[in-house]
This record gives structure tokens, sequence and C-alpha cells, in this order.
């Protein structure tokens, strides 16, 4: 004969519905539990960009994990290597396995494909992509490890004391850490250090494989002023943001790190750089130019030690309407004017940004041979009517531009070379 199973005896109503809220509460506090041990530590600050001086902060000296804000440090780097001339804009670079390897967000190019330098910089800087942080890194330092190294001595040269870099993409790693004093005084040195570069951090939108990343910065459109930097998120850190804005020539620098949704942190961000701007009503900075304030730079600016400084010029052919910065300014001398009949290109490209950048990257590799030029930055209105702005160097010889293109392009950077005025075309426009 079976045995017969024994029931449990049944509970009453009241007992039932009192273990379900005994279950329901301990539900509820293991919930909160666990969302304390998870909340990260917050931070908020906002600087004088010029002095350095703090107009307000929170906490910004707790360590807490830098997420993609590290990628300002290692678009520092890269800057570095470029004027440098270690590192052209120009050159491609390969994907390792390691490098297509990395979590998103990222650009999913296979292992063993190149990408131009230029692109895997626009890609860190509007879609974060990890897998360009990585590949940039090992094309700088030969292997991210290394790049950890340079990214933390590079920290320590510019006073954050308290930062430890780890990795070059932000993706967590216990050990890496930073304060929000520290990514003040980051964004302070990269604005300083490469003004002829930061302006790719207002990028707006990048195209890659014919796929459009727009920046996941949503202050720039949206703040006045607003012109970069960065945005990071992991869940140790909560939602991070650099944002650096300027207005009427004074500009502001502020960090949060800790927030709870990208919309708080926008929203905090705005009203962080608006309390800034107060507490510098009155003071006048003009230590660092706009970044949609594009200027031209002659090549005795751009070049290290020139011999001799050279007036601006203007594009030497009728064209569509230049970018209302450069309309605005007076008439300058013409290459012809410099003492020079020939000019040199090295590139042609849809954003203003990237050609004045490449004519000023040039510069600073061939400066014995570029000193006495001038750099043009020509549109043009091609048939589907989307300009193209060609980066020239005018006013050379005939001799300094054979010269200038020899060496540029022993640096793996495309040039060529005519008489000025001829029409020159270059069809590799990005």
């Amino acid at each position: 004969m079976p045995f017969a199973r024994s029931r449990p005896a049944r509970k009453s109503l009241p007992t039932r519905l009192g273990s379900a809220v005994l279950s329901l509460s301990v539900i509820f506090a293991l919930g909160f539990a666990s969302s304390v041990r998870a909340e990260v530590p917050f931070a908020q600050m906002v600087v004088d960009a010029n002095s350095g001086r703090i107009l307000h902060a929170v906490n910004p000296n707790g360590q807490t994990h830098p997420a993609s804000l590290a990628k300002i440090m290692t678009l520092y780097l890269v800057f570095e290597a470029m004027d440098k001339g270690r590192l052209s804009p120009y050159e491609r670079i390969r994907i390792s396995k390691t490098a297509a390897a990395q979590s998103p967000s990222k650009l999913n190019v296979p292992a063993g494909n190149t990408v131009l330098v230029s692109d895997a910089v626009l890609a860190v800087v509007t879609k974060s992509a990890n897998d360009m942080a990585v590949a940039l890194a090992e094309r700088v330092a030969g292997s991210e490890a290394d790049f950890a190294l340079a990214m933390t001595t590079k920290a320590r040269a510019l006073g954050m004391d308290r930062t430890v870099f780890r990795n070059a993409s932000g993706l967590p790693h216990p050990a890496q850490v930073t304060t929000a004093r520290d990514m003040t005084a980051l964004a302070r040195a990269l604005i300083r250090d490469f003004p002829h570069h930061y302006s790719v951090f207002a990028t707006p939108e990048f195209v890659h494989a014919g796929v459009t990343h727009r920046n996941h910065n949503q202050l720039l459109g949206d703040y006045s002023g607003a012109d970069g930097i960065k945005t990071g998120y992991i869940r140790a850190s909560g939602y991070n943001l650099v944002a650096s804005a300027q207005r009427d020539k004074r500009r502001v620098i502020g960090v949060v790190i800790g927030d709870r949704s990208p919309v708080t942190r926008n929203a905090r961000m705005a009203e962080l750089l608006d309390r800034g701007f107060e507490a510098m009503s009155g003071v006048r900075v003009a230590a660092f130019p706009a970044a949609p304030e594009r200027i031209r730079t002659s090549i005795a600016q751009a070049a290290p030690n020139p011999a001799k400084t050279a007036a601006t010029a203007t594009a030497s052919q009728p064209s569509p309407p230049a970018p209302a910065h450069a309309r605005s300014r007076p008439p300058a001398e013409t290459a012809q004017a410099a003492g020079g009949q020939w000019l040199i290109q090295v590139g042609a490209f849809h954003r203003y940004a990237l050609a004045e950048q490449a004519a000023q990257n040039a510069a600073k590799l061939a400066p014995g041979t570029l000193v006495n030029g001038e750099i043009k930055i020509v549109p043009t209105n091609p048939k589907n009517g989307k300009p193209i702005y060609r980066a020239r160097i005018a006013g050379l010889s005939k001799t300094e531009a054979a010269k200038a293109c020899a060496t540029l392009q022993v640096k793996n950077v495309a040039c060529i070379r005519a008489p000025d005025g001829d029409a020159l075309q270059f069809a590799n426009a990005s």
C-alpha cells in the first residue's frame, strides 16, 4: 500500500497575508540594501578655465571611476603624438584582435581591417568607441598596458594626484579612479595645450561606413556656448560628464560624476555651468578661444620657433560663402604678396575644422620648408551641394613646395603641389 502523502496544515488567510507582507518586506529590505551598496560617490565642480579658480564644488577630491572620461586623457596623448610628428591623422591603423574584442560602445571594425587615425579620433569623441580608443593606444605606445602607464604618468605631470588609469577606454577596472578636481585639471590642460585639436569635441555627428553616429554629449546645441567635451558611464561610476562652455570670452569647465541618469546629469551640468558664469560675472577671460571660433593660423604661428611671421591668406578664387567666423575677418594679403607662387594641398574635407587641423599638422611636420607659407582653407561647391574644404599652404616657392611634399609623404601625409591659382582636386574628402 502506497504511503499516504501528508499535507501541510492550511494556513488561515491572516497568516498567509502576514507571511506575504513579511516576504515583501524582506525583498524591499534586500533591494534597499543592494541600492545602498551600489550607490556611487557623487561629485560636481565648476572652475574658471583660465585661472583654475574653483567657482563651486561638492566632494571634489572623492575618488570614483572615470568611465569614458578616461578617453579625454587618451585623446590628450594622441594629440601630443600628432604634434610631435609621431602620429599622422591621415595614416591608417590596423585593428587588433584585442581592440576588436572590446565591449560596446564601439565602431565594430573587424580585426585586421584598418581605419584612418582621424576617423578613430572622431569615433572616440562622438560614439565613445572603445575599440578605437584601444587601437589608438596600441598605435601610440605599442600596447594598451604601456599606454595606460603613460596616461597615469601624464596625469601626475598635470597635477592629477588622485587619478590612476588602467586602460584607454574607461571600461571597468577596480583600480582605475579619478576625482572631479583631477578631471577639471585634465580638461583645462587639454584646451590649453591643444586648442588646434580641441574643436573636434564640438563635432555633432560622425559618419563611418555609411552609418551616422551622433555625439553622446547632448549639451552641444542645447546649452548656449557649450563646445565639448566628454560623457561617461559604467555601473560603478554612474553618469559622468566633463563639459566646457564659453560666453563673451569667459570660459568655464564643469564636472559631474555619479549622477543617476543622463537626463539629471545634463540638467545638473547646465545649472552648474550657469552657476559658474554667474560667479564669473564681470571677469573677462580671453586665454582660451571658443571652439567654433576657428582661427586661420599662419604657418609662422603653427610651426615651432618660426623664423618670420606671415600674414593670413584668404581664398584666391570665387567660392561659396565660407563659415561665418571666416567671413567676419578683414581681408589679408594674398599668397603671392607673401613671396611665393606655389602651394601644396594636404587634404580635402567636409568639415572646416578638419581641413584647418590638417594644414596645421602639416606645418608642424615640415616647419623648415613651410615657415614662409600661409594656411588657406578653400571651400568648393561640388555637384551634390555639400561643401568641401581644401587644406592648402600657399605662398611657397617651387622648391619649398617640392621639399615640403617630400617631407610630408615620408611621414605618411598625402601631399600634392601646384602653382597657386590652379584648380587642385583631392578626391579623399572625409
